[in-house]
């Protein structure tokens, strides 16, 4: 039975401020990106004529498109089909290592992990608020979305536990105000050791010693910043200091931009949970109006049916939650919000996510013609080496199924306990198949070979193209004119 009824038109209200708060904040901080000195904006600066391009809302594009295909709940490998559909051309950090592992033939989540320096960084986080808005106030349901979504490119980083704080958060936003137990939420979703909580605490200890703003940014880039300008870590002490030392709605933004560093992303998460929060009534008429409704996607994105404006996106992703309404979890739609008295506890209720994070980051993901995942855990690295054996379990959704592995030539598989195989490697190739039988049914798996997993400096990015700057091979230059 039903515990939660939202109202269709408050709902819809928070979902569309959602969607104008990411569009103003991620053209607020856009000019600013990866600039480690503060700022001291109280507005735009340069004042723009239209909605900055931007990946923060792009992605989620296209996972909204491989919603509407495929289902409300998709599994990590469709999300990666979808992925190198319409999103391969991105180059940078996590994005690009992911396709670099997906085009050798891995599958996430090992594929969002191995080799990649960047899954500590702000590249999932900023996707969180489609699972907020097709899940609103079911907080641990949103989180175990985030957690799947996150396993294209971050797979066991902190990326993974920045997108589940904020998709929390952001989903229990749409039936509660209170900026600081909105965070608690959040926090009680991820691990408390994991630095994205401790930078968290960090900033709200501070708050609440009476530090200035300016005090808790330098404690934030002293004890837990590095190098690189997108890491998930300080800039999610920048926003959360954003949400309690600002003011108002522009306040918050201008002190999370003035921070510095992943700016873009930082100002539009902060505006998107502010929309959800006081919905259109909190976004000041001063800040929508010179980017206006339209959406305007980045060069890098395919053409994944993209909305034409706000209006349309919001009615897309409303359509997509009554669905998911309709199937599972608290909530229903109705004609006034309706909560039960334990509400509070309910948002804090965090069982979904503990189980997506229990979830093996060191596995490849294929699927059953019914849908059914397949997992093929590697438990270590997806590399075979000369003379080693190496132990791999398969675990299949759904019936019992029985499971057994085609190898090649040369090797040897023992199943040493149901689903358990000692892998006997012959012969060693750059790409090595093994092939899962599950009930008749096949899919296929890779070990690499020693040359195809010789490392990669850490915090560089993948080749890009000369010319356009894309993911070769999967760039504009590539594509028919």
């Amino acid at each position: 039975m039903k515990s939660i009824t939202l109202s269709r038109s408050e709902y819809r209200d928070k979902n569309r401020a959602c969607w104008i708060g990411k569009n103003i904040g991620g053209t607020l901080g856009a000019p600013y990106e990866c600039k480690k000195h503060t700022f001291d904006f109280s507005f735009y600066h340069p004042v723009p004529d239209k909605a900055t391009p931007n990946d923060d809302l792009d992605l989620q594009l296209v996972w909204l498109k491989a919603m509407e295909d495929k289902g409300i709940d998709p599994s990590v490998r469709t999300l990666a089909a979808y992925w190198d559909r319409y999103a391969a051309v991105y180059p940078w950090n996590e994005y690009g290592f992911f396709m670099r592992n997906f085009r050798r033939g891995l599958r996430p989540p090992i594929a969002g992990c191995f080799e990649n320096y960047f899954v500590d960084e702000m590249g999932s986080p900023i996707r969180s608020e489609i699972w907020a808005c097709l899940r609103p106030a079911d907080p641990q349901a949103a989180a175990r979305m985030a957690w799947k979504d996150s396993a294209i490119d971050h797979a066991g980083g902190e990326g993974t536990y920045g997108e589940m704080f904020w998709a929390a958060a952001e989903s229990a936003a749409f039936v509660e105000s209170d900026i600081m137990t909105l965070i608690r939420i959040g926090l009680n979703m991820i691990p408390v050791s994991c630095r994205i909580s401790r930078v968290i605490r960090e900033v709200i200890w501070c708050h609440e010693n009476g530090l200035t703003w300016g005090e808790a940014r330098e404690r934030v880039i002293t004890r837990f910043a590095n190098f690189q300008p997108c890491d998930a870590i300080a800039n999610h002490g920048f926003m959360i200091i954003g949400l309690l030392y600002g003011k108002d709605f522009g306040d918050m933004l201008c002190k999370a931009v003035n921070c510095g560093y992943d700016t873009d992303c930082t100002g539009a998460t902060v505006g998107a949970f502010l929309g959800i929060v006081s919905g259109m009534a909190g976004i000041p008429d001063k800040w929508l109006a010179p980017i206006g409704m339209e959406i305007v996607p980045h060069r890098y994105t395919g053409n994944c049916d993209i909305p034409a404006n706000v209006d349309e996106l919001t009615d897309r992703t409303v359509a997509l939650a009554e669905k998911a309404a309709e199937t599972d979890g608290p909530v229903q739609f109705g004609g006034r919000t309706a909560l039960p008295a334990d509400i509070r506890s309910r948002l804090f209720d965090n069982q979904m996510a503990r189980k997506a994070l229990a979830l093996n980051p060191l596995a490849g993901i294929e699927l059953l013609a019914d849908g059914s995942e397949v997992w093929f855990h590697y438990d270590g690295d997806p590399v075979a080496q000369p003379g080693i054996t190496k132990l791999v379990r398969v675990s299949v959704e759904g019936p019992a199924r029985k499971v057994t592995l085609n190898v090649p030539a040369g090797w040897r598989a023992t199943e040493v306990e149901p689903g358990r195989f000692a892998l006997e490697p012959g012969a060693i190739a750059d790409r090595n198949t093994i092939e899962v039988l599950a009930g008749g049914e096949a899919v296929s798996f890779v070990l690499l070979g020693p040359n195809q997993a010789k490392g990669f400096p850490a915090g560089n990015n993948v080749p890009k193209c000369p010319v356009c700057h894309g993911l070769p091979e999967a760039c504009n230059c590539q594509k028919p004119a």
